[in-house]
């Protein structure tokens, strides 16, 4: 594969800025004024950094605050499977750059894991720019690489402290090029099953306890995997499954509660 001037695979274009407000808003405001993509933005710190939901993202010196701005033909409805999408590229990138990271692994629907504590997250935001011009997909990725935030609930972890040193621009090159893959797998949603296949692959086991904290409240079940869509699918403890589309989740022996928000930007 041809790589750039920056060592992003090519056509990818890089966007780098010292300080922003996010750099999913910069890519989806550069998308909306019709840039075409695929550009990566990466920002050396943010100032109002997002998470899901709303909630706030805290950009840590020396972190990777990144997103992709991408055009796309893929149905509205399939936009939620790009966060798997971008989960396994995340997994992926950790394990091309270095030594062995035990524990890593991913949680529904967008949370990169080192055992039970928070080590990255990540934001997909779609949009039209009007109903001729299609699609456009921002993927944002963030990752605890030296730092995280203290007296999270649930814990929050970086990189770091578990032997795998990076800079910034360093994870970027390992995670553009493995998005670049997973994006190819996904084939806007025609390849979505080897998608799933890998995610399940680099998440936790089936029959984990956790804890959906969905619209409608709490709800408790085990771990059953994933529908063909990309659902979240648990057991509950008298029978049955349920399905769920939207929900944070937590595991069950960490204590019930939402996710701590790190999600992304």
């Amino acid at each position: 594969m041809t790589a750039s001037a920056d060592g992003l695979p090519a056509p990818y274009r890089l966007l780098h800025l010292p300080e922003i407000d996010s750099t999913n808003a910069v890519a989806m405001r550069r998308g909306l004024a019709g840039e075409r993509g695929p550009l990566w933005v990466l920002a050396d710190r943010q100032t109002s950094g997002r998470g899901r939901s709303g909630r706030t993202w805290v950009s840590e010196p020396g972190n990777l605050h990144a997103s992709l701005l991408i055009e796309t033909g893929f149905p509205v409805a399939k936009a939620g499977q790009l966060s798997l999408v971008a989960g396994v590229a995340a997994v992926d990138a950790l394990r091309r750059a270095g030594a062995p990271v035990p524990g890593l692994r991913l949680k529904w629907p967008n949370d990169v894991l080192i055992g039970r504590a928070k080590a990255g997250g990540i934001l997909v935001e779609s949009s039209a720019r009007t109903p001729q011009e299609g699609r456009i997909a921002v993927i944002g990725v963030g990752l605890n690489l030296a730092a995280a935030p203290p007296g999270l609930e649930p814990a929050a972890t970086n990189l770091a402290a578990h032997g795998l040193a990076l800079s910034p621009s360093e994870a970027l090159c390992f995670l553009a090029d493995t998005m670049d893959a997973a994006l190819k797998m996904w084939n806007e949603g025609e390849g979505f099953a080897a998608v799933r296949a890998s995610w399940l692959a680099r998440a936790g086991a089936v029959g984990e306890p956790l804890v959906v904290n969905a619209p409608e409240g709490s709800v408790e079940g085990r771990f059953a995997g994933l529908d063909e869509e990309g659902a979240l699918v648990i057991t509950m403890a008298g029978g049955g499954e349920r399905r769920f589309t939207y929900g944070d989740v937590t595991l069950a022996a960490a204590g019930a509660g939402s996710d701590d928000g790190s999600g992304s930007r």
